[in-house]
């Protein structure tokens, strides 16, 4: 058989046991077994380099910068002096690099269980995790839940930019994890959570909103659009004592900052809290409605 006539080499992710979403690969980069997950970067067709964690993809080339911009302008365009960030997981280094766009931010701590996913992405995935080398980042590898637990530093925004609620990510869901987070913000931080599909994933957001209520006033979600994970549609939670993504919101910030961004703007930002009626309903009570 030639090189011409062999079969193709595809990845396939396979959602809940209800979807399936496939790629072509074209080369493997990168396979390792970490303490915590395999992780592997393959080159595909058409979306560039992927990251997959237990053969779930994590993020591509294609589209990562939608993903790693919502997660990290959002909240630092809300917050009015974001100077300390934490962020728990993103071990490919996008939040990062998204975050470090700020120059009013002076600290960045950032907790990821799994050094394998961050050499990984270092060695092959140089686009994405260039900014880890930035000054301002402290890199630490443990645990964020105990981190969390056990620091006495306070911080103005948190990103937890977690995987699905398994295996290690799954206590970054628990109410316990949200009480301790609270604990270590500042007056009016903020906290971000990556929370899941709105078409596949409704018993978790309505568990992840449910454990997170009782410790902020402030609770809503918002959406943004993505070629890599089922069903094309995907949010984050934004959590916050005082401060409403949208009332709160300086449009002027960001026209005078001016960032280099690929999808997050003014009204980008504006609109994806406008949620569907069906995500309305579903998490009636327990997210805030937005003014306007």
């Amino acid at each position: 058989m030639d090189e011409n006539s062999k079969p193709a080499l595809w990845v396939h992710e396979i959602h809940k046991g209800m979807v399936s979403l496939g790629f072509k690969v074209e080369e493997t980069l990168f396979s390792g077994q970490s303490p915590f997950q395999k992780v592997d970067i393959i080159r595909t067709a058409g979306h560039g380099r992927m990251l997959l964690n237990d053969g779930i993809v994590m993020i591509s080339e294609k589209d990562e910068f939608v993903y790693h911009e919502m997660i990290a302008h959002v909240p630092l365009f809300v917050h009015p002096h974001p100077r300390r960030v934490l962020i728990v997981g993103g071990g490919d280094g996008g939040t990062a690099r998204e975050v470090l766009k700020h120059k009013n931010v002076e600290a960045v701590v950032m907790v990821e269980i799994d050094r394998m996913v961050v050499d990984a992405c270092r060695q092959h995935m140089p686009t994405v995790s260039g900014a880890l080398d930035d000054p301002r980042i402290e890199l630490i590898y443990a645990d964020g839940v105990k981190y969390i637990k056990n620091t006495d530093k306070t911080f103005d925004v948190a990103i937890i930019d977690s995987t699905d609620p398994v295996g290690p990510a799954a206590p970054l869901f628990d109410a316990a994890f949200y009480k301790n987070t609270a604990s270590r913000l500042s007056e009016d931080g903020i906290m971000i959570t990556q929370s899941e599909s709105p078409f596949y994933d409704p018993d978790i957001q309505q568990s992840m909103f449910g454990n997170q209520r009782p410790c902020f006033k402030k609770l809503h979600m918002y959406l943004f659009s993505t070629l890599t994970y089922p069903g094309g549609l995907w949010s984050f939670g934004f959590a916050s004592r005082k401060l409403c993504p949208v009332a709160d919101f300086n449009e002027g910030r960001v026209a005078a900052m001016n960032l280099p961004t690929r999808y997050y703007n003014a009204q980008v930002h504006r609109a994806a809290f406008a949620l569907p009626q069906f995500v309305k309903e579903r998490l009636q009570g327990l997210l805030d409605p937005v003014p306007g």
